[in-house]
């Protein structure tokens, strides 16, 4: 994993350059750079895989390409061999190399033979074109700014917007070409929308069980090959529990995280989890008094993120990945995604199936710029490369093909995924319900005190270049019954909040968070033996 910075036209300046690529510093160990006429390309790199010799910018044998490369691709052992078939030589053992070299032989077709979660620029040093790609679902990010005379291309916005000028996004699931003008042309590598059109729905229960199971564990092996401890983010529900389990069974050298108030669900179903499992276990505890407008301040800096929700997780996300980091840990697993693909929200079983479905497809063609953002940006901003495995391709195709009957059943969300897994999971994760990250931590009210900051806090950074301002989606969808069209609308029509919203939302977070104090104030005073109970 790596923060890369690209700067291709005559006008590139080594100066600017060097700025972009210093601020994205945290995504890395070490800094490999490229300056030639015209072109300036240097990586901030974590070195993961082969970790000596996979250097960057990594150029082709005969010197016509070179490539920056962010991100992991897991099945580079097998291309590699398909590759050596055709009679290319290797030079080091990592995937980098592999990435250049499958583009060399099949050039934009490459991309369709990728697993992994990536984006990444290949130029052509003569002319100054540029390949630009990027993985299906967006796990990885790469923006894009033109000035006079050259071309910016770096893994975050905030490399960018030193410029004053509009930020683009190489969409998810997209790749194409920038010629030497700066001028793009992209197009999408994969169809979203279409995926599992082709083969038949699965709706025999048993099939769908071994199928997912199948497919989930797959996705993990594939994502821990590595000689490095992996670190699993654990919340003690269904979708992290899963991970650490496989995880366990893999790759022994884990260590599981888990961040929230002292006596919170998460805390608690996770320590007993990673006890029973005998896993190392790390506990960030934090007490909502703990967390300050600096706090704030810092996760929407680092996040670059927008919305009310995905705020308050990197908020709750900046600690859990900053511990990682102090253990040394540089390889971590998260559960996100399951509830998209899964049935894991409420809305998708209060609509009509086609409804639902519409809805489905909206939460995972957007996740690149939601919860995926918050994964990479505050993971790589503390140097740990976290990988998504309910994400994997085939995992989300396979959950495209399954109907919304094994999804919500019996009143359980997420059936299938019980169902698949109940018989290594205990039952206090199978039956425990589904609660939003920053709720089950214990941490999301006091958070919520902050909100009428988030839009000025946000524009100070400069990350209106690329996107203005939105309101939180889901509380807008919740207003409009669910109904994604109106939702839509009306979003578009007034993306900001009025200053009497922004004074109901400190009104009503002043009230929550005072309703504890009161309590405490008002109710009986615990004694040492009144601890709350660990679930189950």
């Amino acid at each position: 994993m790596c923060g890369i910075a690209v700067s291709v036209g005559p006008e590139a300046d080594p100066a600017v350059f060097r700025r972009m690529l210093a601020v994205q510093a945290p995504r890395g160990e070490v800094t490999e750079v490229r300056y030639e006429t015209g072109l300036l390309v240097g990586t901030r790199r974590l070195r993961v895989v082969d970790r000596d010799r996979a250097v960057q910018p990594w150029t082709s044998a005969d010197e016509r390409w070179l490539l920056c490369y962010n991100g992991e691709v897991f099945n580079h052992r097998e291309l590699r061999a398909e590759l050596m078939r055709h009679g290319h030589v290797f030079r080091t053992d990592g995937d980098t190399e592999v990435v250049l070299a499958a583009f060399e032989r099949w050039g934009e077709d490459a991309v369709a033979r990728l697993r992994g979660e990536y984006a990444f620029v290949v130029v052509e040093r003569a002319t100054g074109r540029a390949y630009l790609a990027r993985d299906p679902l967006g796990v990885k990010p790469l923006y894009w700014t033109r000035k006079p005379g050259c071309l910016h291309l770096a893994s975050e916005v905030k490399a960018l917007v030193g410029y004053g000028v509009p930020i683009g996004e190489v969409p998810p699931g997209h790749h194409g070409w920038a010629d030497a003008d700066g001028h793009l042309r992209l197009r999408p590598h994969v169809d979203l929308l279409a995926l599992g059109d082709g083969p038949p729905p699965i709706d025999d229960p048993d099939e769908a069980a071994l199928l997912v199971r199948a497919s989930v564990h797959d996705s993990i092996r594939a994502r821990v090959d590595t000689d490095l401890t992996v670190g699993v983010v654990l919340s003690g529900g269904l979708d992290s529990s899963i991970v650490l389990r496989h995880v366990r069974e893999t790759h022994p050298d884990c260590v599981a995280v888990t961040v929230g108030v002292p006596d919170s669900p998460d805390v608690a179903y996770a320590r007993r989890l990673a006890a029973d499992l005998g896993v190392p276990h790390e506990v960030v505890e934090l007490r909502p008094r703990d967390i300050r407008l600096a706090d704030i301040r810092e996760a929407i800096r680092m996040s670059e993120l927008t919305e009310y929700g995905d705020i308050i997780n990197a908020v709750v996300s900046v600690p859990l990945f900053r511990r990682l980091r102090e253990l040394g840990v540089k390889v971590a697993l998260t559960g996100d995604g399951s509830d998209e693909l899964f049935g894991g929200y409420r809305m998708y079983h209060e609509v009509g199936p086609a409804s639902a479905q519409r809805l489905f497809l909206h939460r995972i063609t957007n996740l690149g710029r939601t919860e995926l953002q918050r994964v990479d940006r505050t993971s790589m901003g503390h140097g740990v490369e976290t990988r998504v495995p309910f994400l994997d391709l085939s995992v989300v195709e396979l959950a495209m093909r399954l109907p919304l009957s094994l999804k919500k059943r019996d009143g359980r969300d997420k059936w299938i995924l019980r169902r698949a897994f109940a018989d290594v999971l205990p039952d206090y994760v199978l039956r425990r319900p589904k609660n939003p990250m920053s709720y089950s931590s214990g941490l999301h009210e006091r958070a919520r005190l902050y909100k009428p900051f988030f839009a000025r806090l946000h524009r100070s950074f400069g990350y209106h270049l690329l996107d203005p301002v939105r309101r939180d989606f889901d509380t807008v969808l919740t207003r409009c019954g669910n109904d994604l069209d109106r939702a839509i609308a009306q979003g578009q029509a007034r993306p900001d909040y009025t200053v009497l919203e922004h004074a109901r939302d400190l009104v009503g977070a002043a009230r929550w968070n005072a309703a504890p104090m009161v309590r405490r104030l008002v109710g009986p005073r615990r004694t040492r033996g009144d601890e709350a109970p660990l679930p189950g």
